[in-house]
């Protein structure tokens, strides 16, 4: 049936119709209007608009400008439109915005394109790229789920937009974008970070179809998340390839072969337990921080940088190759060790062979967060004990990888007590350059640094330290003195060391032979002529910061030191005896590279040149002759290199200091409690619980030509020439030939 209208019902059905449109419009405009002036909230100003406020992960940087890690609250970094592979911005713009270089912000004919292909399966929204940067930068997903803000919100994202485009060019917009946008899990954020994430590499280096994998999540990021839903993000990566196809990035030939290839996930998940240089990445942030606070180093608005959002670049001297050697040959022998560990305590029980062992479990348990979290609750003493003898689930450190086990957590104190520990560090002596810094075996689990927060005694290691001082009144390497004990007086108890009769060297001994083979007698002779004090102050001026008090025993090292501190201290003898601070801070930049702090090391003449020389030469006879030879017979090193092992008492302690001439290593070995060790010090000396890390490590810097740690160079001697004699048979023949020289040596027990 049809219905015939009256003029006058069309006339006031068309004023109807068009009041609507008008209404509406106008309404539109008026919500504009109250949305540009900032009616429903501020909108950014061009400042905010050339200053986004994001989260932007700081830096770590290498030596060699490599990122050793990030601090961050999201994982974000920042790149350059040049830095971005060009397949990233066809796959984007062909599947999020195919008019992106035409529109001003708006593209509104866009809508009917997004209906058809959500109608295909494949969802999209209707925003330009333009609009969802707006959305990332300054408003993020406020009022989502309600529809009346989420319209404001919509105009909003409009208006700023807009702005956006007049103030930026295509380029910038699209590289803000990248750069923003959420990835999905893992904590990425950006397109550096998802490339890294998911394929261990620079946004640069993407091919067409890791393009395609990360463009397809930036609306889905769940949905096609690669490594929980590889035929998901199959799917849509494949769609993000037609579509470039489509707008001729991609040929149908290349279409079709990047379509067949598989994902080719390299998976690389950022955590701040995990990566590289951990323990360091932990010491760095907090010294920064000391560092930014000490110096009122602030944002031009006066408020304090943030690590975790303020987008630093931290240049440091760790260099990103040598850090991962070190790394790898503590896991390679570490692991060899712990099975020696293991094997030597096979069979024994525990309660009765080690000293205190109820002690140091109780303790361990309660210093572990399992007992402070029972402890929040409210529970007893006895229920407690009940728990930590309960059966339960727990993930445990191995060196074959994490665990997932059931055991009572008692028991997992107990493996824990038991887990060797070690920590390394590695400089150059002459500009005091950190170059690898590992300070303990797994950060997850054991976040403890032992490289510059651990101080445990460094047995002989001190023993140079005195060697020093009587090389500096005089004394020669040649020099000969018989090795049976001394006991020194005039420090409270009459004090002689001990020293196993397997190890000892009867009769007369030269200095160097005495310090090559570690004898304790000999050494302690030595200390009885130079006397405590002297000794203990050039320790002290060496850079150990620890106390060291003026006593005889400090040549046997019964004082504690951390390996940051021996390290350091051994640089000098290397360094023409001039101690240079140890340094692993170069710079810190703001995120527009304006230098926020510059770090000058310290400078301090610890000893004569000539001394630190015949220190080198000294500790050369380590290698040579002594306690340190298994890098020669056993791994094979032919070239200048010199050393000391330590050993503490009962084996609880295991140290080697190696210095060449452009790097000095030092290294420990021993459980978190020092009741707890190797039962023979075949096992527990540190010629086999440091030295074997030191020479992997060494081998694979060696290998390394662009480091330009040349393996056949020594040590450099005195400008001035040397007037200590260390051949010593043409020293033997001076003494011979000097009247009263045998009626003196008497004297002094020579």
């Amino acid at each position: 049936m049809i219905i015939k209208l009256t003029p006058q019902e069309i006339k006031s059905y068309n004023r109807t119709l068009w009041g609507i449109v008008i209404g509406g419009f106008s309404f539109i405009v008026l919500l504009l209007l109250c949305v540009n002036f900032g009616l429903f909230g501020a909108l950014p100003s061009f400042r905010d608009l050339e200053n986004p406020k994001s989260n932007l992960a700081s830096e770590i940087m290498s030596d060699d400008k490599r990122v050793l890690g990030k601090y961050f609250v999201q994982n974000r970094s920042n790149v350059s439109f040049k830095q971005i592979s060009p397949n990233v911005i066809n796959a984007l713009i062909a599947t999020e915005d195919n008019r992106f270089y035409n529109h001003s912000g708006i593209d509104f004919g866009r809508t009917f394109s997004i209906v058809f292909y959500n109608m295909i399966g494949h969802k999209q929204g209707g925003s330009t790229i333009t609009q969802q940067l707006a959305k990332n930068l300054f408003n993020g997903a406020q009022g989502a789920h309600n529809p009346i803000k989420r319209i404001i919100q919509k105009l909003q994202e409009w208006i700023i937009a807009v702005r956006i485009e007049r103030n930026y060019t295509k380029e910038e917009i699209i590289t803000m974008y990248l750069n923003t946008v959420d990835f999905g899990s893992y904590n990425t954020f950006g397109i550096s970070s998802a490339a890294a994430t998911y394929f261990n590499t620079a946004p640069a280096n993407l091919t067409p179809e890791q393009a395609a994998l990360l463009v397809r999540m930036v609306n889905a990021p769940t949905m096609f998340n690669p490594v929980r839903h590889p035929d998901k993000a199959m799917e849509g990566r494949n769609f993000v390839l037609y579509r470039m196809s489509q707008e001729n990035y991609l040929t149908d030939g290349q279409y079709q072969e990047f379509k067949a290839r598989p994902l080719g996930l390299n998976f690389h998940p950022t955590d701040h337990t995990e990566g590289l240089a951990t323990y360091f990445r932990a010491i760095l942030k907090k010294d920064v921080q000391k560092v930014m606070e000490e110096k009122g180093i602030a944002k031009p608005d006066g408020t304090q940088y943030d690590l975790d959002r303020d987008g630093l670049k931290i240049y440091t001297t760790i260099n990103y190759d040598m850090q991962q050697y070190a790394e790898d040959a503590q896991r390679k022998y570490m692991r060899e060790l712990q099975a020696q560990f293991n094997d030597h305590w096979h069979g024994y029980n525990l309660r009765k062979s080690i000293k205190n062992y109820d002690l140091l479990i109780d303790q361990g348990m309660r210093r572990s967060d399992r007992y402070r979290a029972l402890k929040q609750q409210g529970k007893s003493e006895e229920e407690i004990k009940t728990d930590f003898n309960t059966p339960a689930a727990m993930d445990i450190f191995t060196w074959r990888g994490d665990i997932d086990t059931t055991m009572k957590p008692i028991d997992s104190i107990v493996y824990s007590k038991l887990t060797l520990r070690n920590a390394l560090m590695s400089m150059d002596p002459t500009t005091g350059s950190i170059k690898a810094w590992v300070g303990g075996i797994d950060f997850k689990h054991y976040k403890y640094d032992q490289v510059q927060m651990g101080a445990r005694q460094v047995g002989s290691t001190a023993k140079p330290f005195t060697y020093a001082v009587a090389i500096a009144n005089g004394y020669s390497p040649c020099m000969q003195v018989n090795n049976v004990p001394d006991t020194i007086r005039g420090y409270g108890t009459p004090w002689c060391p001990g020293s196993e009769a397997s190890s000892t060297i009867p009769g007369m001994i030269t200095l160097r032979s005495a310090l090559a083979h570690s004898q304790n007698w000999v050494t302690a002779h030595v200390m009885k002529e130079v006397t405590p004090t002297p000794v203990a102050a050039l320790i002290k001026k060496m850079g150990i910061t620890s106390a060291v008090p003026a006593y005889p025993s400090i040549c046997l090292g019964v004082f504690d030191a951390s390996v940051f501190d021996m390290t350091g201290a051994y640089s000098a003898f290397v360094n023409h005896g001039l101690w240079t601070e140890p340094t692993y801070l170069v710079r810190i930049e703001d995120k527009n590279g304006n230098v926020l702090y510059e770090n000058k090391p310290r400078l301090i003449q610890a000893m004569e040149e000539q001394t630190a020389y015949v220190m080198t030469y000294m500790l050369k006879g380590v290698i040579d002759e002594g306690t340190g030879q298994r890098l020669r017979w056993k791994y094979g090193f032919t070239n200048p290199i010199g050393g000391k092992t330590g050993t503490t008492q009962q084996n609880s302690d295991g140290w080697f200091i190696g210095i060449t001439p452009q790097l000095v290593t030092g290294i420990w070995t021993g459980c978190e409690d020092r009741d707890i060790h190797f039962r023979s010090t075949r096992l527990g000396e540190g010629a086999n619980t440091a030295l074997p890390i030191f020479a992997l490590y060494m081998k694979q810097v060696y290998a390394n030509s662009s480091l330009g740690i040349k393996k056949n160079v020594d040590f450099a001697p005195p400008k001035n020439g040397v007037t200590t004699v260390l051949d010593c048979g043409q020293y033997n023949q001076q003494q011979q030939s000097q009247p009263g020289t045998d009626e003196v040596d008497k004297k002094l027990g020579f």
